[in-house]
């Protein structure tokens, strides 16, 4: 009986150590990085929303933290600092001396611009570096930040060295902390997606990759980081970052090992990297030394399309391009004629065998009264006229048209074609209903191709009559 109390005491013990281990309210993380290197939208990942609205100087964001198995949660203090150094004075609101060992830094910089990564790293490290300097920190805390991060590089499981008893020796191989902040920090390089893109427009090789993977790295050994490649746009490793800060912030569990295959999905956790597995990379450069100035191998160049918005298009010469399109259609009518489609260009030449009333007056007259003309082939002229009654029907109305700019024409009457000499001016008129007197038209011109075996020699004085007839005979004669 008492063993079973027992029992049941250390069960009410365990629970309520278990309900009383609350997740803290009091983690922050500082994300600091240029513009435009992708700061905002990986916290907007990290949040689980599309976008996030972006501010200057010192943004403030939170990101949920779940604890399922306790069923409890808390919230993640968010600072985002502003790219511009000048806004830097606003770090003390952010990270302070009592907030500071609950504080994880996150240095963001983009495969955007590959040739900013390592100035921008430096750069921001050391301003992070002079800021902690100047801090009212008891060098006694501070000692012990920097042998707490000392101590969670060897933690790793992978690099786990030590006795049961909890003391640790350090040994950090080469380069390793050699810039010890006391501060949790991880490099987030963004923006992997372009990986491709430099590949294309730049002609990156697999060698440029790692070297600029290896420079990353060895700035990682130096502070102590953990490297993460991530890509909001294919959404690579985001979901990784978020389990790691989890992990790194509030102890829960993550078993994901490093990853270094694939070339915009790495994955380096602190504590795993060495200089000896660095060193790998080396194999794989060719053309380049690993000890040659980053900013003299990823060198910054213009690319022709990949990180500009606006594109600039050069209009083509007029001239040229007319020429083209006249060559098209030219080329467009010898396939026609090929395959035995008239052009229309000689349909209407056939048409115009039929000349206007006027000009064969003229005619008339310049060559005398009795003089002979050309005769008109009416079955000929409408079995070229084919394929309907639209080609006749333009021709005429081309022939409406052009009469009609004459307002006043030259007319002639019966005794001046004999032999006077004077002229008078009257006034066209035409009947209004043109596309009635054209369908008449068009049906009359039919009538005479199925005649036209029977009447295959028409004069041109009957010709014109059907013309006249159609648009009504206004004087005796035209010019």
């Amino acid at each position: 009986m008492q063993e079973e109390e027992n029992l049941w005491n250390s069960m009410l013990i365990s629970l309520k150590e278990k309900g009383g281990t609350r997740l803290p309210k009091d983690k922050s993380m500082i994300i600091i990085g240029d513009n435009q290197c992708g700061k905002t939208t990986l916290v907007a990942k990290l949040q689980g929303i599309d976008d996030l609205t972006k501010g200057i100087g010192l943004e403030y964001a939170y990101i949920d933290i779940r604890d399922d198995y306790k069923e409890d949660h808390t919230k993640l203090n968010v600072w985002v600092q502003d790219g511009n150094p000048k806004y830097s004075f606003l770090l003390k609101f952010a990270l302070s001396e009592k907030n500071f060992k609950n504080t994880l830094i996150m240095f963001v910089v983009s495969m955007k611009t590959p040739w900013n990564i390592m100035d921008q790293l430096e750069s921001w490290a050391t301003l992070l570096q002079d800021y902690i300097d100047n801090l009212p920190i008891p060098s006694e805390d501070l000692r012990e930040y920097r042998q707490n991060c000392i101590k969670k590089w060897n933690e790793y499981i992978e690099e786990n060295v030590g006795d049961k008893n909890g003391y640790w020796e350090p040994s950090l191989g080469d380069g390793v902390l050699t810039r010890n902040l006391g501060l949790n920090i991880i490099v987030v390089v963004t923006m992997t997606d372009y990986i491709s893109v430099l590949e294309k427009e730049n002609d990156y090789k697999d060698e440029h990759f790692d070297f600029i993977q290896q420079a990353v790295r060895k700035f990682c050994l130096q502070y102590g980081a953990s490297l993460f490649y991530t890509s909001a746009k294919e959404d690579k490793n985001c979901d990784l970052l978020y389990k790691f800060l989890t992990h790194k912030i509030y102890n829960f569990p993550f078993k994901t090992p490093a990853l270094i295959v694939e070339k915009d999905a790495v994955f380096i956790p602190a504590g795993w990297d060495s200089m000896k597995k660095i060193s790998i990379l080396y194999d794989n450069m060719q053309t380049i030394r690993p000890d040659e100035f980053f900013n003299s191998v990823i060198t910054k160049v213009n690319t022709r399309k990949a990180f500009a918005k606006d594109h600039e298009i050069q209009a083509e010469d007029e001239q040229v391009f007319l020429n083209k399109q006249l060559g098209l259609l030219n080329q467009s009518a010898n396939q026609q004629s090929a395959i035995g489609i008239p052009r229309q260009d000689s349909v209407m030449r056939s048409l115009t065998g039929v000349s206007k009333s006027g000009d064969r007056r003229l005619s008339l007259t310049s060559q005398g009264q009795g003089s002979p003309t050309k005769k008109i082939d009416p079955v000929k002229s409408t079995n070229t006229a084919t394929p309907g009654e639209g080609v006749l029907a333009n021709f005429f109305n081309s022939l409406l048209h052009k009469k009609s700019n004459q307002s006043p024409v030259l007319t002639k009457t019966t005794d001046e074609l004999s032999g006077s000499k004077s002229l008078t001016l009257e006034k066209t008129e035409y009947h209004t209903d043109t596309a009635a007197e054209l369908d008449r038209l068009a049906k009359r011109t039919l009538n005479l191709s199925h005649e036209s075996s029977t009447e295959t020699n028409t004069s041109e004085n009957g010709i014109e009559e059907q013309i006249s007839t159609t648009f009504g005979e206004k004087s005796s004669s035209e010019c």
